[in-house]
């Protein structure tokens, strides 16, 4: 098989869901409309809602839910061969992905902004939105102290990384100036910031940091991991239109340029693609293609994560409902173009199957460490780049993806914490919000010792704890869609095989953890499987509700039988403009 192929053919079916399939879902089943006046407009604050131009919003949207995962996931599941992965990938963004967060976002945005945690009060129950924040945590923090754990791995790793990740944030917070204080065009501003962000690149390849032994006192990871979380901390409280959305903008057109030139490297020197279609011979460690490979790629086929900033930051932000189909959408599709991507690289960029083979020998593989080496060897074979410039390229590309992950996940922690104690009867502000969420993933990162690994012990939760969120994020969708008479179907499909896959690998991780006497593991293993099914239950009692039930589709509300919009509805009328 030569990537060529696989380049263009899922190039094809991605960007064919976004012209064709997000056309269908946004006229009719979410039916979007451009006069609705958003959160972004009718609770705007100058810090959380913003409303703001759809192409940099879809830059802190598509840069928010990226993160390494999408390189992460494809690049650990070509183990069982790059067909599986492909379609996974292909597949998932166009039916699953797109849809999941274009749903979250309208969801979101229809009720004033609030967290799929607190939707799930409204449309699930009390009982269930108390077990959905649950849930949530958890998923936020393996994340925040997951990529806390990556990053630092990576500065260590890739020293050239370290001035253009870094500089990364001088540059944002000038963007942030540009466009909302000086109000420069957005194009002339966009070239300044790229030729900036790449110019650090040139200048970190040439000037590579490495820490010294101890610095102030630290080892050099337990520096890098502190210094992350004080970033995050800042970043977090500070309005999102000074560093949160400038630096996922910049990011994501960064990103977009660096595909450009890995798919130009494949363009050019069309490697073969040295990895078996289907891996007859994985390694012993290796689990059953069904159902871990659902839940190894989330990021780039359906991820639950995504409904957390579609919900969290994205709706408070959307200056008209009709761009959620770009900003969600289209945000999905660049995902999968990078999950595309990361297949490519970790499966083309090998000389021979050996090769392929020496690395995949295990399936703790480095995936990160996977695609940037085969990535970098493509880029150096299709355009003459230097293969240590070409890395440095594609490590920082992975480490401006996972920061930005980072900092948005301390962000939306912050919003579950303040409303936990919103339904315990405590106000808590944001400084104090952040801290609780700082305090709590640092302890779970140093809980191993102080190079801080420990970020990764519940690592192993991450795919199943993500894809049961999006199976619980679509249920509230579904709940949403029968209350106003929508067809469910585009919703209930997806969301009852990412359901049946995510609990099935929780049982199958049951008998893991088992036998490998991982308690911690194994306890927050079954903590999750009972919330996600008392919430799915829920959910479906729910749903039997609301499809039996009559609602103003304006309000979501029950009609009281015998009321004039009753009366109207029955006769065929409709007495207030569908929502």
């Amino acid at each position: 098989m030569n990537s060529l192929v696989l380049m263009v053919v899922g190039l094809a079916m991605v960007l064919a869901g976004y012209f064709l399939y997000s056309k269908f879902l946004a006229s009719r089943i979410y039916r979007l409309d451009e006069g609705y006046r958003t959160p972004s407009h009718e609770m705007r604050d100058g810090v959380d809602y913003v409303p703001t131009n759809k192409f940099v919003l879809w830059g802190h949207h598509f840069t928010s839910v990226a993160g390494a995962a999408p390189i992460v996931g494809p690049a650990i599941a070509v183990i069982w061969g790059w067909l599986p992965a492909f379609l996974w990938v292909t597949l998932g963004t166009v039916f699953f992905a797109g849809m999941h967060d274009m749903g979250a976002l309208w969801a979101s945005v229809r009720n004033k902004g609030r967290s799929m945690g607190m939707l799930s009060g409204r449309y699930i129950g009390a009982r269930g939105r108390g077990l959905f924040l649950v849930v949530i945590f958890l998923l936020l923090l393996m994340v925040i102290a997951a990529f806390a754990v990556v990053i630092k791995n990576l500065l260590i790793a890739t020293p050239s990384s370290v001035i253009p990740v870094w500089g990364a944030i001088a540059v944002a917070a000038v963007i942030g100036q540009m466009i909302y204080r000086w109000k420069i065009n957005l194009l002339v501003t966009t070239v300044i910031g790229v030729v900036a962000l790449y110019s650090l690149i040139l200048v970190g390849d040439r000037f590579p940091v490495v820490l010294p032994d101890p610095i102030l006192g630290m080892s050099p990871a337990t520096f890098w991991i502190v210094a992350l979380f004080v970033y995050a901390g800042i970043a977090s409280l500070l309005p999102v239109w000074v560093l949160l959305q400038p630096r996922d903008y910049i990011n994501g057109v960064q990103l977009f340029i660096g595909l450009g030139i890995l798919y130009g490297a494949v363009l050019f020197s069309t490697p073969a693609v040295v990895a078996p279609a289907v891996n007859q011979n994985v390694p012993a460690d290796t689990p059953s293609l069904v159902p871990l490979l659902f839940v190894t790629i989330a990021c780039g086929a359906i991820s639950g994560f995504h409904g957390m900033v579609s919900s969290g930051t994205s709706s408070k932000q959307l200056d008209k409902e009709t761009d959620g189909r770009f900003v969600g959408y289209f945000g999905a599709v660049g995902e999968g173009m990078l999950a595309l991507g990361a297949i490519i690289a970790t499966t083309a960029g090998f000389r021979t199957v050996a090769d392929w083979e020496a690395v995949y020998s295990s399936f703790a593989v480095n995936g990160v460490g996977a695609f940037v080496d085969g990535g970098a060897a493509i880029v150096n074979a299709g355009l003459g780049i230097p293969a240590s410039l070409s890395a440095t390229i594609l490590a920082t590309m992975a480490v401006l993806f996972a920061a930005t992950t980072m900092d948005t996940g301390v962000r939306l922690q912050r919003f579950v914490v303040q409303e936990a104690g919103e339904l315990a009867g405590i106000r808590i502000n944001k400084v104090v919000g952040t801290i609780v969420v700082l305090v709590v993933a640092m302890g779970l990162v140093f809980s191993s010792g102080g190079e801080g690994d420990g970020g990764l012990l519940i690592w192993p939760l991450f795919g199943t704890t993500n894809q049961l969120l999006a199976s619980l994020t679509l249920a509230v969708v579904a709940v949403i869609l029968l209350r106003k008479k929508r067809n469910p179907v585009p919703v209930l499909v997806p969301l009852v095989f990412v359901l049946v896959m995510s609990i099935y690998a929780l049982v199958v991780q049951l008998g893991t953890f088992w036998a490998d006497q991982s308690w911690l593991l194994l306890g927050l293993d079954v903590v999750i499987l009972v919330a996600s099914l008392w919430v799915a239950v829920e959910a479906a009692a729910a749903m039997n509700a609301a499809r039996k039930g009559s609602f103003d589709p304006e309000s979501d509300e029950p009609v009281p039988s015998g009321s004039a919009a009753a009366g109207a509805r029955g006769a065929g009328g409709n007495p207030t403009q569908e929502a």
